[in-house]
């Protein structure tokens, strides 16, 4: 048998090259173009989201996936949007829009036959529709409220028939408009967090210290009239390199870590009768239970410590946690 391995044409990186030059100047292009439509469209998007309603996003073929892409960029920075295919909307999805919605359709040619039949819809809901349109002279602009000019001098493709840089374009204008409209809403770290609790970020912004401290029987805990050795085998057993030292009533008086102990055993030479008041810490840094673990983690930074109390409103402990806890959470 003949081991037969066909040699495969190596890659142009120039080709590549002039392929992303062709689409890094259609999107400086827009730039240049940017004019009062373009806040308008942002009213229009704003003015939507305070009525409680969403952003449609409509195309066709490559335009269609870019409108999905520009749908999820949108909903995932809180401004509800959904992606409407113009072919399966005139047979009756219509049913999931209402007259609060604005309708974003993408077009590189401006003359989609399903879009052409679909803004009628739209103007019978008295939907505002915005057009992202690659010929802003086409028909599909007489039935635009705001038209954004998202026209390309030449695509990628030598035959300049394969959207490429049309798409690239329509894809950073909507990434434009998202972005705009999050900062004209403040929308904030937390926010994000909201809309994506399963992501590294959603754990760090939403993750509650009363999930992740130390409670019960795990907290290390002595009065202040406790021993050297019973406070050391308290320390030892509950591995948390600190014991808090509460009253009678369970309120915290002070806190004593290894350091303490290290320091005590350089200075001191006679140990027989130390008690946990003579070697705590007074006015330890707490934190109240419902507080977000990273508040902890910062605290922890600012004062260069690994264990944190965590006290209700009457400053008893209710838990204790450490540094490694909250690594091990997925917060740093």
């Amino acid at each position: 048998m003949i081991d037969y391995h066909p040699q495969k044409p190596s890659l142009s990186v120039e080709d590549c090259k002039r392929v992303l030059r062709i689409e890094a100047k259609a999107i400086e292009a827009l730039i240049d173009r940017l004019d009062g439509n373009v806040s308008e469209a942002l009213d229009l998007m704003e003015a939507c989201n305070q009525k409680g309603g969403r952003i449609v996003l409509a195309g066709m073929g490559k335009s269609g996936l870019v409108a999905r892409k520009i749908s999820a960029t949108l909903s995932s920075t809180g401004t509800p949007a959904l992606f409407l295919h113009p072919a399966e909307a005139i047979h009756g999805d219509m049913g999931v829009v209402n007259k609060n919605d604005v309708a974003i359709i993408l077009s590189k040619s401006g003359r989609t036959d399903e879009l052409t039949t679909l803004l009628p819809a739209f103007r019978l809901l008295g939907m505002p529709v915005i057009g992202l349109l690659g010929d802003i002279g086409a028909p599909l602009s007489k039935s635009c409220d705001v038209i954004i000019d998202v026209s390309v001098a030449e695509e990628a493709c030598p035959m300049d028939l394969v959207p490429t840089a049309s798409t690239t374009a329509a894809l950073a204008m909507g990434d434009a408009l998202a972005i705009a409209l999050l900062l004209r809403r403040g929308f904030s770290e937390e926010d994000f967090a909201l809309l994506h609790p399963g992501g590294t970020l959603g754990r760090r912004l939403l993750l509650r210290l009363d999930t992740v401290m130390r409670t019960g029987a795990e907290i290390p805990k002595v009065y202040a009239e406790t021993g050297l050795r019973e406070l050391i085998v308290e320390m030892t057993t509950k591995r948390l390199g600190a014991t808090c030292v509460v009253d009678h009533e369970d309120r915290l008086v002070g806190v004593i870590t290894d350091g303490d102990l290290r320091r005590l055993m350089e200075k001191w030479s006679d140990l027989s009768g130390v008690t946990a008041k003579q070697i705590m810490s007074l006015n330890p840094v707490t934190i109240s239970p419902d507080a977000l673990a990273t508040r902890a983690v910062h605290i922890m930074e600012v004062h260069s410590i690994t264990q944190l109390v965590v006290v209700d409103d009457d400053k008893k402990v209710v838990g204790l946690v450490h540094l490694h806890d909250l690594l091990s959470a997925g917060l740093s």
